[in-house]
């Protein structure tokens, strides 16, 4: 059986890389992004700009799109990739949604579409790397025939049970690294506020309890020193913030609630970090 063809919807800092990857493994790939395909350099020759022309082509999508609007353009709305007569038979979502609005892609879909919720962790840095973690939900079946993807674009690949189980999964795992982003920024301060250099205090904390992915990884992270702003990576751990607080929304405790929306108030405070 031959490889399907694979379309990455969404080529921004992780979804380009993840996009190389499989075509360097000999899938053939195609690229749709809202940018021109000229801001692509040298695979330019791999970017579709006409969403119509793109559904047809690929047998997989992977969206990497930012969020749900985004996410519902892409298959519904403006692109509509969903919406054509030849559009593809797999729907990998690994955007960081809310888990309560797969059921909505979901049914939307065509019937004969396969969907599976495959959000991934890891910095651009592992996605150029290949060593990205999947959290996958869908059924055996599905997830059989799409592993080989995850395991060239992934070290890690963690199938959680059904469609949904892997996007609740990323949320509740998010909640704890983006309070951990908040948790460093305020010990940078501290240790700044008496005099410390926090450059030894992230020494310290790296061999010591204090150690954290955010922390451990601040020189190697390209974002870790951002100032908040709605459109940049610190902008994006507000959403997924948001979506945890949606996916819980009905049964969520008001200490957690409170602690995520303290959380988020911090973060929109963020000043760009100086170490």
């Amino acid at each position: 059986m031959s490889n399907p063809t694979v379309g990455v919807a969404g080529c921004g800092t992780m979804g380009l890389p993840m996009a190389r990857k499989l075509y360097d493994s000999g899938y053939e790939v195609w690229g749709f992004d809202v940018r021109s395909a000229e801001e692509f350099g040298d695979v330019q020759s791999r970017m579709i700009s006409d969403p119509k022309d793109f559904a047809a082509r690929v047998d997989t999508v992977i969206s990497v799109v930012r969020d749900l609007g985004q996410t519902m353009d892409l298959c519904f709305g403006t692109q509509a990739i969903f919406s054509e007569e030849n559009h593809p038979n797999t729907f990998i979502c690994s955007s960081t949604l809310s888990p309560r609005a797969l059921p909505e892609i979901a049914t939307q879909l065509p019937t004969d579409v396969k969907m599976i919720d495959a959000p991934m962790s890891g910095a651009p840095g592992r996605a150029e790397d290949g060593t990205l973690t999947f959290m996958v939900g869908g059924t055996p079946g599905d997830i059989e025939a799409t592993m080989p993807l995850f395991k060239i674009m992934g070290s890690k690949i963690h199938h959680l049970g059904p469609m949904g189980h892997g996007m609740t999964c990323k949320v509740i795992n998010n909640f704890v690294a983006v309070s951990s982003v908040v948790t460093v920024r305020k010990a940078i301060a501290a240790a700044k506020g008496h005099g410390m250099d926090p450059k030894d205090l992230l020494h310290v904390m790296r061999t010591s309890s204090g150690g954290t992915w955010y922390g451990d990884n601040i020189d190697l992270i390209s974002w870790s020193r951002e100032p908040y702003d709605p459109g940049n990576t610190i902008g994006i751990l507000e959403k997924d913030m948001l979506s945890f607080m949606d996916a819980f929304s009905e049964n969520q405790d008001s200490d957690t609630r409170e602690l995520a929306t303290s959380i988020i108030k911090m973060l929109r405070n963020f000043d760009e970090l100086k170490l």
